[in-house]
């Protein structure tokens, strides 16, 4: 009996051993720990920055905190520069980046992405009186505001435009409404940024790029539980209007589509 006994022990251990046992996936870890880590600069406004008080706010901030809170957890930012944000999905330092991380096939082909959650186009901002420029193409021989190694400086100049040199977006809105310059092409985000803080100032978008670039959030591979936790809470995020609250309150506009 004390043989069979020792046997049938023996025999429960090699079953339990050779029986495998499921590793927990991401987004149960996720919620076990009760955390959403999330990487972001915290110096990027009016995505992701921090306010008179010393508060990290933002754009950005506003998602993660309501895609943690539909996954059920807190969310935990963990600041760090642009150049090495992306990489830090890497040493496991969070779990997601939600920092305007543009969707591109470079990108896409090492990491997974949400459903965009932003968009973006190249706007065209002369003054508020300009009847001359009215498309891209109305720029042939006019000036535009543009720092020189941007994308946009290079469209300007793809179109004919004379380009006048600036060092970022507020010199270059400067120099239209000092009538400086004629025109600049810019984030239209950034447009809509500057109007909800200067409402008054007299510049409009006269033409915006067909084609939009998209952002989203940014994950490993590998962790197909986990992106569409976070792409249920997008979709949730906009279909009860709390997506048109944030993009309200920061840039007056819809900045989905």
């Amino acid at each position: 009996m004390k043989l069979s006994k020792s046997l049938l022990a023996i025999g429960l251990v090699q079953l339990a051993l050779a029986t495998p046992v499921l590793a927990q996936s991401a987004l149960d870890q996720i919620k076990e720990a009760g955390v959403l880590r999330i990487g972001t600069e915290g110096t990027y406004a009016p995505f992701t920055f921090h306010d008179a008080s010393g508060a990290l706010v933002g754009f950005d901030v506003e998602i993660g905190r309501e895609v943690a809170e539909r996954l059920g957890v807190e969310a935990e930012f963990v600041e760090g520069p642009w150049d090495g944000l992306i990489a830090g999905i890497d040493a496991n330092r969070y779990d997601v980046v939600i920092n305007q991380v543009g969707i591109n096939e470079e990108r896409q082909a090492k990491y997974d992405f949400s459903e965009p959650y932003i968009a973006s186009k190249a706007a065209l901002v002369v003054k508020g009186d300009n009847a001359d420029i009215a498309s891209f193409e109305d720029l042939a021989g006019k000036r535009s505001a543009q720092t020189l190694t941007s994308n946009y400086g290079k469209l300007a100049e793809s179109y004919g435009a004379e380009i006048v040199p600036t060092e970022g977006f507020d010199q270059s809105i400067a120099l239209v409404l000092q009538g400086r310059a004629d025109a600049t092409i810019n984030d239209s985000l950034s447009f809509f940024d500057f109007k909800k803080q200067q409402p008054d100032a007299d510049v409009k978008i006269a033409a915006t790029e067909a084609d939009a670039d998209f952002s989203g959030v940014l994950l490993a591979k590998g962790k197909p539980e986990l992106l569409e936790a976070i792409n249920t809470a997008l979709a949730a995020i906009k279909d009860d209007g709390t997506y048109a609250e944030i993009s309200q309150k920061y840039f007056g506009e819809d900045v989905s589509q």
